[in-house]
């Protein structure tokens, strides 16, 4: 891999080492009897409040249609999910030291089956809290109403407006996911101009031995 190559990969997985301290994704409800909105903010090892008391007053309404309580130590997930990020930082940076093309798209593989997993898991936790209610004991039913918040963007539910979007930590894996890509094309490219470097060599070869021979 040339140094530009294996600057990249670098950049990379420095901003994936500091993504466990940053919020990763943040859901915002507005609504006209909370005109201030309430928030929460994703890490990746826990679920917190926007603001003081919002993650308290989210499960409070939420008791109202009948689903449970948003508790963090309810996702397995958010024990380990950190410690994924951070090894796979450190095999990017053993990536660049070693500075083949090989790791590196063991390691892109790698780094994009993660990200997709993570967002598996936020959409099927977002669905399944959604769509699983207890309407036996819910004192507001409104039929055939879901109450999942967008995977990215907004939408209305009910009387509130949901959104989702990358907090700091997710922008910042963004930008290392596009680090790797480019990274990855840069080193695909590399191996191409090699090949037909050494393409252009054994032409020169073959036509300068019959003149030799000559």
């Amino acid at each position: 891999m040339s140094k530009l190559t294996r600057s990249l990969v670098v950049i990379a997985a420095l901003l994936l080492a500091i993504t466990p301290a940053l919020p990763v994704w943040r859901i915002s409800l507005i609504a006209p009897q909370y005109p201030e909105g309430l928030g929460m903010q994703i890490r990746m090892n826990t679920i917190e409040g926007a603001k003081e008391n919002d993650l308290q007053n989210i499960n409070h309404l939420n008791h109202y249609i009948g689903m449970r309580a948003i508790e963090p130590a309810d996702m397995p997930e958010l024990r380990y999910m950190r410690w994924v990020v951070l090894a796979l930082a450190a095999a990017g940076i053993g990536v660049a030291a070693i500075g083949h093309r090989g790791p590196l798209y063991g390691w892109a593989a790698l780094f994009g089956a993660a990200g997709a997993a993570g967002i598996a898991d936020f959409w099927w936790r977002t669905y399944t809290y959604g769509h699983t209610l207890d309407l036996a004991h819910a004192a507001i039913q409104i039929p055939g109403l879901a109450y999942q918040p967008p995977l990215l963007g907004s939408k209305q539910i009910a009387n509130f407006t949901a959104s989702a979007w990358p907090a700091s930590g997710g922008i910042a894996i963004g930008i290392a996911a596009a680090l790797v890509a480019a990274s990855v094309v840069l080193a695909v490219r590399e191996r191409m101009n090699m090949v037909l470097d050494a393409a252009g060599e054994t032409r020169s070869d073959a036509v300068g031995a019959p003149a030799a021979a000559a």
